[in-house]
Order: structure tokens, then C-alpha cells, then sequence
């Protein structure tokens, strides 16, 4: 795979704990200061025991300056694609153009069925998902003072549909969805259509992203698209070398790194020493 040539980013993974809901927050002011580009929080709304993933991510923005905020991932099924995308635009607009879009197709589908959401087979599911990124850019099409680019009659399919509605609000800018998926179905389905892929390292490990790399290429290539504009993000469990890192994006094009921490030490670590020799060995080996 080769390196996409993409800016590179880093980030929290921040676990939105509802007993700790000041942690959380001063952990992401802190990644705020520390200078990493994004913070993120699980989003499992079935979970009493976490924070609801919006309401947490509105507050981090207002209490943060310059970091951008996402869902890592937005829960689907849970999460209607059409008020999903008004409130990541709402967002945008109240935080100064710093909200992106993390998407799943929904997992734990016992604790989605005990919230009272049906069921989806695993084809289902890319189904979904595929009409669900369809309704939220077209409720993003907007002339870019609020004001309706199209008509949103037709939008959709069998899972989520829109029918005359109208965009807006427009959002300050323009929001990227990474999609964090597994499986052959999904991975094309993130070629033709998202701004990005988003596996986590315990789920996808270094040594198979090739794989999912080239699926994405290909179905982004079919589809009459650069694989370049799939940027490739990565969940990391624990802090890594910055030679590994450097390594992963200068072969599998890796450009976003992004760490599970809850703790102030590591994530400073990974700020100010990891990121920084990242950048340094990658940018010596694209001038060379």
C-alpha cells in the first residue's frame, strides 16, 4: 500500500465515563493543550454507566479551543442518520467548524434489541449504513447560508429515506465520515462512499490493514474515485514507537493515529514526544 501523502493527525480516545464526567472533560482539555489535532468518545447509548456520546462531545467543544471532536463510532442504529447529521452540523456551527463524523453500523445487537431497535443481518447492516451516509449528505447540501441546494425527495431506500425534507443547518465546514467497519461489504462500501476508514488496532492489527487497504482502493477506484480521499484512521490501544507509526504511514497510508487513554501522562507522552518523531520521520522520508 502505498503513503496517501495526507497531513498527519493525532488524537484521543476518551471513555465517557458517567462516574467521572469531570475527568473525562479535563482530559480532553488537556489534549486540547497538549496540541493533538482531535478527541473522540465511544458511543454505546445502551450503556447506563457512559455518558451520552453527543451531549459529552457539545460540552468538550464549548469547553476546548482548537481541537476537533468526533464520535468514535456514532451508534447507527440508535442514532437516525437525519437527526445525526443536524446535530453534527449543529455542532459545527456552535464549535467553529470542529465536529467530524465517526460512523458504525451498530454491534452488540443484543443491546440494540434491548433498546428496542430491530435486529440487522450482517448485509442488512451495509445496507444501512450505505442509505444512512446518502440521507446525511444530502441533509448537509446546502447553498451555505442554511438555505436548500436540492431536492431531498428519493434519498434513501428500505433502512432510512428522506422525502422532501430540507437540508441545513449548514455547517461552518465541510464534515468528514470515517466509517469504522470490518468485512469485505463494508470496507467497499467506505471506497464508494466515506471520507475515511476507521478500524481499531485490536480488531484489525497491523499486519492485516493491507488487506483492508487494497479493498478500499478498489472499490474507491471502481466508483471513480482517488483512493486518496479516503483518509485511513487507526484506534490504538496503548502508545506505540514512532518508528512503527512512521512505518504504517509510509506503507499502508495511514495518516490518523488515534489512542485509547484515560490517563494524563500517557496521553501528554503520546502529544508531545510520540506525535512529534512521527512527523519528523515521515516528512524526512517524503523529501528524500
Amino acid at each position: 500500500m502505498p503513503d496517501y501523502g495526507h497531513d498527519l493527525l493525532f488524537g484521543a480516545v476518551l471513555t465517557p465515563d458517567a462516574g467521572q464526567p469531570h475527568t473525562v472533560i479535563e482530559l480532553a482539555r488537556l489534549a486540547d493543550r497538549a496540541g493533538l489535532d482531535l478527541v473522540s468518545v465511544a458511543d454505546h447509548p445502551y450503556r447506563p454507566d457512559f455518558l451520552d456520546a453527543w451531549t459529552l462531545l457539545s460540552v468538550i467543544a464549548a469547553r476546548t479551543e482548537r481541537v476537533r471532536v468526533f464520535p468514535n463510532v456514532a451508534n447507527l442504529p440508535l442514532r437516525p442518520p437525519a437527526g445525526l447529521a443536524r446535530a453534527a452540523a449543529s455542532l459545527d456551527v456552535l464549535s467553529g467548524g470542529r465536529v467530524e463524523l465517526g460512523l458504525g453500523a451498530g454491534g452488540y445487537w443484543d443491546a440494540i434489541a434491548s433498546e428496542g431497535q430491530l435486529r440487522r443481518t450482517p448485509g442488512e447492516a451495509v445496507e444501512a449504513l450505505g442509505e444512512a451516509i446518502d440521507v446525511i449528505r444530502a441533509l448537509w447540501s446546502t447553498d451555505g447560508n442554511g438555505g436548500n441546494s436540492g431536492n431531498s425527495k428519493g434519498v434513501g431506500g428500505k433502512h432510512y429515506w428522506l422525502d422532501g425534507a430540507r437540508p441545513g443547518p449548514a455547517a461552518v465546514h465541510p464534515i468528514r465520515i470515517w466509517v469504522g467497519a470490518l468485512g469485505p461489504r463494508m470496507l467497499r462500501l467506505i471506497g464508494r462512499s466515506a471520507d475515511g476508514w476507521l478500524p481499531s488496532a485490536t480488531r484489525v492489527p497491523p499486519a492485516e490493514l493491507a488487506v483492508g487497504q487494497r479493498i478500499v482502493d478498489e472499490a474507491a477506484t471502481a466508483a471513480g474515485r482517488d483512493p486518496r480521499s479516503v483518509r485511513r484512521l487507526y484506534n490504538l490501544p496503548g502508545l506505540a514507537p514512532a518508528e512503527q507509526l512512521a512505518e504504517l504511514t509510509l506503507t499502508q497510508g495511514v495518516s490518523a493515529y488515534l489512542l485509547a487513554s484515560d490517563d494524563p501522562s500517557t496521553l501528554e507522552r503520546f502529544a508531545h514526544e510520540v506525535a512529534p518523531a512521527v512527523v519528523e520521520l515521515v516528512a524526512k522520508e517524503r523529501t528524500s
